[in-house]
């Protein structure tokens, strides 16, 4: 599926979500959740300072939707991680019913390798302390590939492969989300935006949640 053709929605699957940040500007959500929606990811925050300027308002009309939602961080392997998990802590208020955080893994940076998932780690355990919810790993099928496999065994996956057939992962490792296209569009958004699925049936998607234990 070439990325420059309108991304039509994969009719196999039960569950299906959007992701947005400020490049969706004001959203209708209302209308969103009218089209067989039932996630939403949203961009919360990158590096050690950068805070989506769209975040709080999409967070906020969410909720008064039955569209579930999830927090993300684009994540810049060069700069501090423990810093990066404190920008994101400090915007995102998670409550019970809402989505794991997500890490958003997708470039090096100039850094090696054993960088990038040493800042990972630290990011991700930090993440993972304060909210008590193990978060999601989210990259395109190639970086999976070449970095992150085999050492982050576990860890719920959101998988990014623009095509109609569903990403393969080698090993025991399998895929929880999949963005299989970057534009998509709906009635309430204007301009494309990016289709996902989840990997199995909406009582799987709300034991992935966060609890109120």
């Amino acid at each position: 599926m070439a990325c420059r053709q309108a991304t039509e929605r994969l009719k196999a699957y039960e569950i299906h979500g959007i992701d947005v940040s400020h490049y969706q500007g004001n959203i209708n959500w209302e209308t969103v959740a009218k089209q067989d929606i039932q996630f939403a990811f949203v961009k919360a925050t990158e590096g050690q300072e950068m805070r989506d300027k769209q975040f709080a308002v999409n967070w906020k009309a969410i909720d008064k939707t039955q569209v579930k939602k999830g927090a993300y961080h684009f994540f810049r392997p060069s700069i501090s991680s423990a810093a990066q998990a404190k920008n994101f802590i400090e915007q995102v208020k998670l409550k019970p019913g809402d989505l794991p955080p997500v890490l958003d893994v997708e470039v090096l940076d100039n850094t090696s390798p054993s960088t990038l998932r040493k800042g990972m780690k630290t990011w991700l355990e930090m993440v993972e302390q304060h909210y008590n919810i193990r978060p999601v790993i989210y990259t395109n099928l190639k970086f999976y590939q070449d970095y992150i496999q085999g050492h982050f065994d576990g860890y719920p996956l959101w998988i990014a492969r623009y095509n109609y057939r569903p990403p393969l992962l080698s090993g025991s490792e399998e895929w929880q989300f999949w963005q299989y296209g970057n534009r998509g569009r709906l009635p309430g958004i204007q301009g494309n935006v990016d289709f996902n699925v989840f990997c199995g049936r909406m009582e799987e998607l709300e034991w992935l949640c966060l609890t109120g234990e």
